[in-house]
């Protein structure tokens, strides 16, 4: 698995697995791009056999106390092989690396394999946001997690007095 700071070359790349992953709600290119050449975020992308086949994103405003996961997607044929998990991992590192504290997400409530993903990494529910998915009319589950209490990848260091 090979996860890299997406670039604005990544552009179409990332749009071929938005379109396909959300097909009634995709961000245009044009969002995609501001939130690739956001100094305020981070984007990844998972390669795989030099091809792009994921990506994820985080919003952390540098010395911020909070966080925000903006999306997480991977070509359908590429699931459940842990390449979620590891992108989310990752986003959440680069948040802490920014000093957020806490970091929340909205999943729709029609996708349990993600919720699910969500909850087996500590994060919780704490509200619904009654058909903020449109035009599909999806509840989002709004979901936080406190980054302290997250573990840390082998290669993070330690927070001074977490």
């Amino acid at each position: 698995m090979t996860l890299r700071a997406a670039t604005s070359a990544d552009l179409a790349a990332i749009m071929r697995i938005e379109d396909r992953s959300f097909p009634t709600d995709a961000w245009s290119p044009e969002t995609m791009a501001a939130e690739l050449a956001s100094p305020h975020g981070q984007y990844l992308v998972d390669e795989h056999e030099g091809v792009v086949i994921g990506y994820g994103g985080v919003r952390a405003l540098q010395g911020s106390p909070d966080a925000d996961i903006q999306t997480i997607a991977l070509l359908a044929e590429h699931r459940g092989q842990g390449r979620g998990r590891a992108l989310l991992r990752a986003l959440l590192a680069a948040a802490r690396e920014r000093g957020a504290r806490e970091i929340f997400l909205e999943v729709r409530a029609d996708n349990p394999t993600a919720a699910g993903l969500y909850l087996a990494e500590g994060f919780e529910e704490i509200g619904r946001r009654p058909r903020y998915y449109q035009p599909d009319d999806v509840d989002a589950i709004v979901m936080r997690s406190d980054l302290r209490r997250q573990p840390r990848a082998a290669d993070e260091p330690e927070e001074a007095n977490a």
